[in-house]
């Protein structure tokens, strides 16, 4: 089972999935004129703006919930595999994936907008929708919806709850099992509730779990101020193939830069838009740059914060490709969240492994609530009929917490091997279908701005452009 696990992860994460995600977001950053820097003020703008209503949630509680699911263990477990597996140079690569990903995530939550539709009295959308309506191939519609039920549901929940596991057991020496039961207790009461109660938690949480794991981040970069100059230079160095070092694993670090980004700022991958989608906006690229802000809070604030931590205190091991490490400063340490315990607990030996394991835990559950709203979104795609889709529901309410329960108990290489095989699957699909798309979104581009150089708060008209598929944007919005 593991030798077929090991090749279908093998066959999915080639070089041409890398190659696809840098050129692709290289692509919309030219094309849009670079507006992860020149949009930056209006990004802020419009996260603060708006309100909910009956069918939608507001634009920061749609925010909240795609970082929900973007700040995860990606930001703590998954910063510290890829300096495990690429070394230093694979956060510049992180950084790389990031600024450009913003361009390709603002391209598909604004098609999350556009194809939006009501259903059971609330905002639905997603890649299945943009790819049922703009591309009208249901084949593909489903196809993508299918593997996102998968992924969301079973393969990449456990991942989260691996990380959430090994973390507690570390800390408090909490068995598996014990950490699993508690995980699946607490997320069925909140994931009945719906879409409501996870984006209210999501609103609450995340701004609180962020904040402190970046205060305690900005303590630890105070106390090793004088060192940032020399980290910097190493990452870049090693980024390079500067790094004697490093120079095993040079062409590794792009390699687990880009994977280890993509898994934690989610841009590209296709599940920022089912968040997107749920919000109650006048323009769909209003969204769009909300989301596309939500991966600069990622990858530039949370994965930087965890990395200087780790590369500061010299909490870190760097496996050789041909066998042992490169380098090796904690013989009994596991890659993962470990990494990032024996940083803090470097400077705060009384709390440090405590505080990571508690917003490891706030990161992880928020992250498995949100998989659960994309999971819900598509069978909501695939089943319009209410007595069918309250049975798919309540199963997939039972898949998820098995994953959760399995995944603590499971070892973290199985746990990141199949959730890699589920962002790389959905990757996949979506980047090619808003490839595909992205010149409608060229256009709401170009609408969007005429709007603000007439000072005008943007309000998207279809009757004007007349896309077909685009009921809810048939006439303004109020």
């Amino acid at each position: 089972m593991e030798n077929l696990i090991d090749k279908i992860y093998n066959i999915i994460w080639s070089d041409a999935l890398i190659y696809l995600c840098l050129l692709t977001g290289i692509y919309f950053t030219i094309r849009l004129r670079f507006p992860q820097l020149t949009q930056l003020r209006e990004m802020l703008r419009l996260l603060f703006n708006g309100s909910s209503s009956d069918k939608g949630i507001s634009s920061f509680q749609a925010f909240s919930l795609a970082i929900s699911g973007r700040v995860g263990t990606g930001n703590i477990a998954g910063v510290a595999t890829a300096i495990a597996m690429g070394g230093p140079g694979a956060i510049f690569w992180m950084w790389m994936i990031a600024f450009l990903g913003s361009a390709s995530a603002i391209v598909e939550a604004t098609l999350g907008q556009m194809y939006k539709e009501v259903n059971d009295g609330e905002y639905r959308g997603g890649p299945a929708f943009y790819i049922l309506k703009g591309l009208r191939s249901p084949a593909f519609a489903w196809t993508f919806a299918i593997a996102t039920i998968i992924s969301t549901g079973f393969l990449l929940p456990g991942v989260q709850s691996n990380s959430i596991s090994s973390a507690m057991t570390s800390a408090f020496e909490l068995s598996p099992s014990v950490t699993g039961m508690a995980i699946a207790a607490l997320l069925a009461i909140i994931i009945i509730g719906g879409v409501k109660r996870i984006s209210t938690v999501a609103e609450y949480v995340v701004p609180f779990m962020a904040g402190a794991y970046i205060l305690m981040a900005l303590v630890i970069i105070g106390l090793n101020f004088t060192q940032i100059p020399a980290v910097f230079a190493l990452i870049f160095k090693a980024a390079f193939n500067m790094e004697a070092t490093f120079g095993a694993v040079a062409g590794m670090a792009i390699s687990w830069g880009v994977k280890r980004g993509i898994y934690s700022n989610e841009a590209g991958q296709g599940t920022a838009p089912h968040a997107a989608a749920a919000a109650e906006v006048t323009h769909p690229l209003k969204q769009g740059l909300v989301q596309g802000f939500s991966v600069y809070v990622d990858t530039m604030f949370v994965c930087t914060a965890t990395a200087l931590m780790i590369l500061f205190t010299g909490q870190y091991n760097v496996e050789n490709p041909a066998g042992g490490f490169l380098v090796q400063h904690l013989p009994a340490t596991e890659m993962g969240p470990g990494f990032t315990q024996q940083a803090v607990s470097h400077h705060f030996p009384s709390i440090g492994k405590a505080f990571v394991a508690l917003a490891l835990a706030f990161f992880a559950f928020t992250t498995i609530m949100a998989y659960y709203y994309i999971a819900e979104t598509n069978i909501s795609f695939v089943s319009r009929k209410k007595v069918h889709k309250t049975a798919l529901i309540w199963l997939l309410r039972i898949l998820i917490l098995v994953s959760v329960y399995i995944g603590c108990i499971s070892t973290a290489k199985t746990a990141w091997t199949l959730g890699d095989i589920g962002v790389g699957l959905m990757a996949w699909l979506n980047l090619i279908a808003i490839i595909l798309l992205h010149k409608k979104v060229l256009v709401l581009y170009a609408d969007y701005r005429d709007q603000q150089k007439a000072k005008q708060d943007p309000v998207f008209d279809n009757s004007i452009y007349k896309f077909p598929d685009m009921e809810l944007w048939s006439k303004k919005q109020d």
